[in-house]
């Protein structure tokens, strides 16, 4: 499969890469040179532009930082340069709005498309197994499903066009707030003189038992993948967290739904990128809510 991957930062990077491991040709596009040449060292064949990169492909996949930079990218770039035919999948984590947009105006010009944000962060963009949480007509999933295989340990259908991002957003609202109760007893426990080591050991076999405390575990010690025994480096960073949660908060808005705990994340979430720490893990909340901020210079 020939494929055009528009957008190589910590995710998009990772992916091209595991899609070039997979034997397809790749050819890559993204405005940072530093990027691009990363990418070619695993395996793709850099471009000039996103017109060049997607002009003669099977498949173009985007991973992009916003929804505006997604309606400019394909309605500027991509739509006017694919052939028809080409198989165009969004990656990137975006307001339902935008994504049935794009939507519309690549089934009014005949490209079946997909919104298909992802679920697992760097390491799995690294590893090849992301979660990606689709949006398309039904009949397209099949081929969808194969060029996101590469990069996936599951690819789910969550509906039509839009349903990927409404998915996404609704777990990320989850993972947001479970991060924070998770914190919250930790520093709890370590007042009230438990070790959080023990606190760890009960929760995880216990009804707190949950992926921000098993997984992802914010507590330096218990769980050595997560970010949290590398000084909260890499991961999920707060400044994504946060843009996650807002993106929520402007769904339930317009849908009218009450989210308490969602608001009640994204403030938490927005006080702590204000105060310096966007590029830290999500997970460096804990730091806040403990009083302990200098642990994370």
């Amino acid at each position: 499969m020939r494929i055009a991957f528009i957008g190589l930062g910590n995710m998009g990077g990772g992916m091209a890469a595991n899609q070039a491991k997979a034997g397809h040709e790749v050819l890559a596009f993204d405005l940072s040179a530093a990027a691009l040449e990363r990418a070619a060292e695993a395996g793709c064949k850099p471009s000039a532009s996103v017109a060049e990169a997607v002009r003669d492909v099977d498949a173009v996949i985007t991973m992009l930082p916003a929804g505006p930079h997604v309606r400019q990218v394909y309605g500027e770039d991509v739509l006017p340069n694919a052939r028809a035919g080409t198989l165009l999948i969004d990656c990137s984590t975006i307001d339902v709005e935008s994504a049935r947009a794009v939507a519309a105006q690549a089934k009014e010009k005949g490209f079946a498309f997909a919104d298909a944000p992802v679920s697992g962060g760097v390491a799995a963009a690294a590893a090849g197994t992301l979660a990606f949480m689709v949006g398309c007509d039904e009949n397209d999933f099949t081929g969808v499903e194969t060029a996101l295989t590469p990069m996936a340990r599951a690819v789910i259908r969550a509906g039509d066009h839009g349903a990927g991002q409404a998915a996404k957003i609704c777990n990320n609202m989850v993972l947001g707030a479970s991060m924070i109760a998770v914190c919250e007893a930790f520093a709890l426990a370590e007042r009230l003189g438990l070790a959080p080591e023990r606190f760890f050991e009960i929760a995880s076999k216990s009804s707190g038992q949950c992926w921000s405390l098993t997984s992802y575990c914010p507590w330096p010690g218990p769980v050595e993948a997560a970010p949290s025994n590398r000084g909260y480096e890499g991961g999920f960073a707060v400044a994504m967290m946060l843009k996650d949660l807002k993106l929520a908060q402007e769904a339930a808005a317009r849908a009218g739904a009450a989210t308490p705990l969602g608001a009640q994340a994204e403030g938490l979430y927005a006080l702590f990128d204000r105060l310096g720490y966007g590029n830290k893990d999500f997970s460096a909340i804990l730091q806040l809510i403990r009083g302990q901020l200098a642990e994370l210079a």
